[in-house]
């Protein structure tokens, strides 16, 4: 099971992997369906007008064969040979055989008199006078004429053309009438979609088509007003609640405007899709983005805790290892330590074994007196020894760390009493100037005095011979306080250069056989987790002071 620490930083690298990766995926993803929904859409819009203006072309063509095909026949024929009903059927018949959207035809003098006509309707129009129209005015004004859509005297909608023939002194007209239901296939065939429509209106906005849903023939349209739109144009338009595309285009004969109306929505529903199928695509990319980073993260944060475990594993023998080279440079002192009693004991034991010698023959108070001295002198002597002994074991042991209250000053006392005969050995002097009222303070005790050995032993070495070191010791009395202790000594200093690496780890100034660089390196980390600091100041050739703060417990400010 990993740390907190560790699984804090997989929340981290899994939240920054994806904010890092789904975002720019989302905003590509909006970037690239907003350009190709403005790109469909101007598709869409563009394929309408083209539409439109297709269709009001094949109008304007269909009006203008159909104008082309009386304009010769006025040309070709005489009033008094068409007059002839049976000749007139013949150009009748003639006509529907080239195109079958003729439904009559007839000849109109110059007073607006049917003088021949051919078609169904012959009761009804034989005897029609057409004068008092407004078209009879117009097409002999103009040459030729297509009506609006009309029920006239037939009373069925219809379009009718005429063209006029100027022969001699006399002035007829040519007229034929088509359906409106050939119109309204052409116009129908603009409209796409089942919402779709499409009708022509005139310019008086009335329906000349009926169209699917918005009216009735000859009637306003129920859509917007275009009877004064020209050219072609395509607009947005809200029409019943919903988007709408209104296309329209001007028909220049008949005068008529050609509208075509569709669901803008319905438009884009082959975008819709698509846009649904992009959302499931970043979907299963974010899925997999999601899954690719929690699987990474895992993997590097389970790494990374076992490098951490590894590394605390190496650290725990390093300091382990930096215990036993203490202990080893501390062995000829501490043998030492133990031959002086051990020496005492032995005299005393002979002492003890003459005055049983005497004690064969008399037993005097005051023979008593001394061999009672001897064994107290060889029980402490004895004591001493455990005390030296147990010293030695607590130091090299690899014990939990724990907190307990303890005395710095005892401790640094300690320390010292380990290397103190490897400093006389070398005539190096430990002066110490403890602050007398110092607290005492909540700590590992076995850790810290690790650390003051690590820098007095490196206080040593540095001297080589001949020199002295000074502890001492001091309380700081700002906030909670804290106990400071300086350790200087008087030998070859460090280069200010070098100073930023005297605690990393396997740094050593010392030759090849005299370290590996860890004591300075562990002490740092030894005083960093007691919650304290440490720092160095060192001048070349004059000496090195390490100065040590540590943290007093609320619970032991004022003790």
């Amino acid at each position: 099971m990993i740390s907190g620490g560790f699984q804090k930083l997989r929340t981290k690298i899994i939240l920054m992997t994806l904010l890092f990766s789904i975002v720019p995926l989302l905003c590509l993803g909006a970037s690239i369906y907003h350009q190709y929904r403005q790109a469909y859409r101007e598709n869409v819009i563009e394929s309408l007008r083209a539409r439109v203006q297709n269709r009001s072309s094949h109008l304007e063509t269909f009006f203008n064969e159909r104008i082309a095909q009386l304009i010769t026949v006025a040309r070709v024929e005489s009033i008094d040979a068409l007059k002839d009903e049976a000749f007139l059927n013949t150009v009748f018949q003639a006509l529907q055989s080239h195109s079958k959207s003729f439904i009559d035809l007839g000849v109109i003098d110059q007073d607006g008199t049917n003088l021949a006509y051919v078609g169904p309707y012959a009761e009804q129009l034989k005897a029609a006078n057409y004068s008092r129209e407004q078209w009879f005015h117009e097409v002999i004004s103009s040459g030729f004429y297509v009506s609006d859509v009309l029920l006239g005297f037939r009373k069925i909608p219809h379009i009718f053309l005429a063209v006029t023939r100027v022969e001699g002194n006399r002035t007829w007209i040519l007229r034929a009438t088509i359906s409106s239901d050939i119109v309204e296939q052409i116009v129908h065939r603009a409209q796409l979609g089942k919402n779709g429509d499409a009708f022509v209106i005139n310019r008086s906005n009335i329906l000349q088509t009926t169209p699917r849903f918005s009216g009735k023939l000859l009637e306003a349209p129920a859509a917007p007003d275009f009877s004064s739109e020209v050219l072609a144009n395509v607009q947005e338009s809200d029409y019943k609640g919903t988007a709408t595309l209104f296309a329209t285009s001007e028909l220049t004969l008949p005068k008529w405007v050609l509208v075509a109306r569709e669901d803008l929505q319905e438009d884009m529903l082959p975008l819709l899709n698509a846009r649904r199928s992009e959302i499931l695509i970043i979907l299963a990319g974010i899925f997999m983005i999601v899954a690719g980073t929690v699987l990474t993260s895992r993997s590097i944060t389970n790494a990374l805790a076992r490098v951490e475990e590894e590394k605390a594993r190496s650290e725990d023998l390093a300091v382990q290892s930096n215990k036993m080279a203490a202990l080893g440079k501390m062995a000829a002192g501490i043998a030492h330590e133990i031959n002086n009693p051990l020496q005492v004991m032995k005299e005393l034991t002979g002492l003890m074994s003459d005055d049983l010698l005497e004690l064969r023959t008399v037993i005097e108070n005051k023979d008593l007196e001394e061999l009672r001295g001897d064994i107290q002198k060889m029980e402490r002597q004895l004591d001493r020894c455990r005390d030296i002994t147990h010293k030695m074991l607590r130091f090299g042991r690899r014990m939990e760390p724990r907190q307990e209250f303890c005395d710095v000053n005892f401790v640094l006392a300690e320390a010292i009493s380990f290397l103190a005969d490897e400093a006389q050995h070398r005539d190096i002097r430990i002066q110490t100037d403890y602050g007398e009222e110092l607290p005492r303070i909540i700590t590992d005790v076995t850790q810290l005095q690790q650390a003051f050995l690590n820098i007095i032993d490196n206080a040593i070495d540095a001297i080589g011979r001949s020199g002295a070191i000074t502890v001492w010791t001091s309380l700081e009395k700002r906030d909670n306080g804290q106990v400071i202790i300086k350790i200087s000594d008087t030998g070859c200093g460090i280069a200010k250069e070098m100073l930023p690496k005297v605690f990393d780890p396997f740094y050593t100034t010392k030759g090849p056989k005299e370290g590996v660089g860890l004591g300075l390196s562990v002490s740092y980390k030894i005083i960093e987790q007691l919650n304290g600091k440490i720092e160095v100041e060192s001048v070349k050739g004059k000496g090195t002071t390490f100065t040590i703060f540590l943290p007093v417990a609320e619970q032991t400010a004022n003790y």
